[in-house]
């Protein structure tokens, strides 16, 4: 407008879950990589409006990836071409000449190069660690694309009883024969690996380097301190679970207890388990939770909980924030899984000093966006998860990275090879497939 010659193309954003998600309501298919690619294959329904292409039972129709993906490319065409023409008739400013796409060719070579120089630098590492996991989508998460939402849920309070069983009444402190933990996830029981209590907090102090035993399934677990325990929290001591939220994941890094995971990929308890409860009655118990979901187990658990005399009162009903995908339609649940990371300074105060240091280099408009870059980094609490392993599905509509493993020994080699990609956030809106990326200069 200024008559000044302005490099803005214009970009797809068009690969990720939302574009999956999309693909699977049109169409009416699923992806199922056990398939062979069937070069005839057409889906049902008409691809200029919504379908409902599915089978007369009114399941998905399940398709190979290959397959999955050619429906992937030709929705993805079907939506840009439908915002251009809308974006055209508003007399957007953009060349039109020069365009780019996330999942095009060129889109994955950068990707791929920039991961192997990552990975030359010792900045991209493979872990098996706490993941946060999507149920709906079946794949990890990383903490950019996380939200908050209001949910209700209930207190329950739990009788841990402590390990000696007799209660020390001398002292300035005495220390109880039981300890009661209130709880919105009695279903993670099976999981404790600790009780935490803040260091300052009197009521616990003698129960602090001691032990109780979990209810129900009689583990001895620690009773230890640390400063994020919140006394005016429920009872004030709180239980650690593998993995429950992602406080129990600070607690279990800063404390280095064990781990006991509970919670499979499909959002369902272990069909084993963990280590640590080995009576027969821990074992017996734990087979009535086996296998159910989340909301089955907790009803289970406090069923079990009641029947052991070891439930306090009723559950007070509570609302409280719960991490969600941006996306997802249920809760997070935080499983252990073998991961693709990059070093982002979260954990490396080096980084993240030279993060800071870079930042400061540049001049910012507006200047506020400095701080709010700054605040930003120091709020990092974890690498940058960039693997997207997926469970049920298998990886269908991402970037491929070049990154491979030898297939024993699970270390990383530097020979290029298309496998499980890595997704960016998408730039969608929830159930839609391509959006505007914006310009290189916005959008990284």
């Amino acid at each position: 407008m200024r008559g000044k010659a302005v490099f803005y193309p214009v970009g797809w954003d068009d690969n990720g879950l939302p574009t999956e998600r999309r693909v699977q309501n049109y169409f009416g298919v699923r992806c199922d990589p056990s398939l062979p690619y069937d070069p005839e294959f057409e889906p049902p329904a008409d691809s200029t409006a919504p379908a409902s292409g599915k089978s007369a039972a009114g399941t998905a129709i399940p398709v190979s990836r290959r397959n999955f993906v050619q429906l992937c490319q030709r929705l993805t065409e079907l939506d840009e071409q439908s915002y251009e023409d809308a974006w055209r008739r508003l007399g957007l400013s953009v060349d039109w000449a020069t365009k780019y796409r996330t999942i095009d060719e060129r889109s994955r070579a950068v990707a791929q190069r920039g991961f192997l120089r990552n990975l030359a630098r010792g900045e991209a590492y493979l872990a098996e660690g706490p993941s946060l996991w999507d149920v709906t989508f079946g794949t990890a998460v990383a903490q950019a694309e996380l939200e908050d939402r209001p949910v209700q849920a209930a207190y329950y309070r739990l009788a841990f009883p402590v390990a000696d069983g007799v209660p020390d009444r001398s002292g300035p402190s005495p220390r109880p024969a039981e300890v009661l933990v209130a709880t919105t996830r009695p279903e993670l029981l099976p999981a404790c690996v600790a009780l935490v209590a803040h260091p300052d907090d009197q009521r616990y102090a003698a129960l602090l380097g001691g032990t109780v035993r979990t209810p129900v399934f009689g583990v001895e677990v620690p009773v230890l301190a640390h400063r994020l325990a919140e006394p005016g929290k429920g009872t004030g001591i709180a239980m650690v679970c593998t993995f429950g939220d992602t406080t129990d994941v600070l607690w279990w890094r800063d404390l280095r207890l064990e781990t006991r995971p509970v919670i499979g990929r499909d959002g369902r308890l272990l069909p084993e388990p963990p280590p640590g409860i080995d009576t027969a009655e821990g074992r017996a118990a734990y087979r009535q939770l086996a296998g159910a979901t989340v909301k089955q187990a907790r009803q289970r658990m406090a069923g079990l909980l009641t029947a052991a005399g070891l439930l306090r009162g009723d559950p007070e009903p509570v609302e409280h924030a719960v991490k969600f995908y941006e996306r997802g339609e249920l809760p997070l649940e935080i499983v252990t899984s073998r991961q693709w990371y990059i070093r982002n300074g979260s954990r490396d105060a080096g980084l993240r000093a030279a993060l800071l240091a870079r930042g400061r280099e540049l001049d910012w408009h507006p200047a506020h966006m400095r701080a709010r870059y700054e605040n930003w980094v120091n709020g990092l609490a974890g690498d940058w998860l960039v693997s997207r392993q997926r469970s049920r599905s298998g990886t269908r509509w991402t970037r491929p990275a070049s990154r491979a493993t030898t297939p024993r020994s699970g270390r990383p080699t530097t020979r290029c090879r298309w496998t499980r990609p890595r997704t960016r956030r998408p730039g969608t809106r929830k159930g839609s497939g391509a959006s505007p990326a914006g310009s290189p200069a916005t959008r990284t």
